[in-house]
């Protein structure tokens, strides 16, 4: 699109005092002067474009509540991004940022940030004093370490980590206590600590594809856990406590060097599925016959695995299950 065809599409913004304004896929590699002057707007949609910078008369957007910067060339924010102070969305995913400006903090009214699918290697300690903020998206970045401050987002609810370099966690992380969906796929995560446990509202916990070796006992605290993947790391063992969360719904194993279950699997009393793919498991446990609402069942790829024995394993989970609660009945 032509900078006169834009300006036209400013100009009709202004005089009919437009609220919002899309702007999206019109190969813009620059903004025009004369955006910085539709006062009324509170959605600006810049997506899909090629801008490598903002004017700095960008903030005269003040009423501006949504803005949509995603899948640009940005390599920086100006610090005066600041003083959009009714910015309550800002999407600035697939670009190519390395570091965000100190005066993001001063964004008070943001409840949702998308920084996804940039470069960013460290945050600001300042990110912790977005007060509002309630889901953060962070993932396929160069994170090697997470600042203590982000403890404070007390109204976090969704953290994306996914695809970082992350080998530990701040102990501060876990007083996110409204925290529901934590994603930590693809990291270098060789341990969990024992303050796991604190995130008392988690619903989603996403693991795979770290190095986890164990997992702390204080995982059986996670009563609100509905979903809990751990595909793709070193798991030899299970602890007995993993049988107190009593919501789990979805329990994915996959992928470890697990050789044995803990009897307390059968405590998992709203289990629908279990994947166990790929480990070193010798025999089930009889107690998992008493997983009433199990629907999938899966354990392909386990090559030492003697019991249940194979011409029962080929009928199917229904099968499985009726065949352990028949020898858990003759005990």
């Amino acid at each position: 699109m032509t900078n006169k065809e834009v300006l036209k599409i400013i100009e009709r913004a202004s005089k009919e005092k437009a609220t919002e304004l899309t702007l999206y896929n019109k190969r813009l590699s620059s903004l025009p002067p004369e955006i910085c002057q539709l006062f009324n707007l509170t959605r600006l949609d810049l997506s899909n474009n090629q801008l490598s910078s903002l004017p700095p008369a960008f903030i005269q957007l003040s009423n501006l509540r949504e803005l949509d910067l995603s899948n640009n060339q940005l390599s920086s924010l100006p610090p005066e991004i600041g003083q959009l102070s009714n910015l309550r969305e800002l999407s600035l995913h697939n670009n190519q940022m390395c570091s965000l400006p100190s005066e993001i903090s001063q964004l008070s009214n943001l409840t949702r940030l998308f920084l996804h699918e940039n470069q960013l290697s460290s945050l600001p300690q300042e990110i912790g004093q977005l007060s509002s903020l309630k889901e953060l998206f962070l993932h396929k970045n160069q994170l090697g370490s997470l600042p203590p401050e982000i403890g404070q987002l007390s109204n976090l609810t969704r953290l994306d980590l996914d695809n970082n370099q992350l080998s530990s966690l701040p102990l501060e992380l876990f007083q996110l206590s409204n925290l529901t969906e934590l994603d930590l796929y693809n990291n270098q995560l060789c341990s969990l600590p024992p303050e796991i446990g604190q995130l008392s509202h988690l619903s989603f916990l996403r693991l795979d594809g770290n190095q986890l070796g164990s997992l702390p006992l204080e995982i059986g605290q996670l009563s609100h856990l509905t979903r809990l993947q751990l595909r793709y790391n070193q798991l030899t063992s299970l602890p007995p406590e993993i049988g107190q969360l009593s919501n789990l719904t979805f329990l994915y194993l996959d992928h470890n060097q697990l050789g044995s279950l803990p009897p307390e699997i059968g405590q998992l009393s709203n289990l629908k599925g279990l994947s166990l793919h790929e480990n070193q498991l010798s025999s089930l446990p009889r107690e998992i016959c008493q997983l009433s609402n199990l629907r999938e069942l899966s354990f392909f790829e386990n090559p030492q695995l003697a019991w249940p024995p194979i011409q029962i394993v080929q009928h199917g989970t229904q099968a499985i299950l009726t065949y352990l609660r028949e020898t858990l009945e003759d005990k």
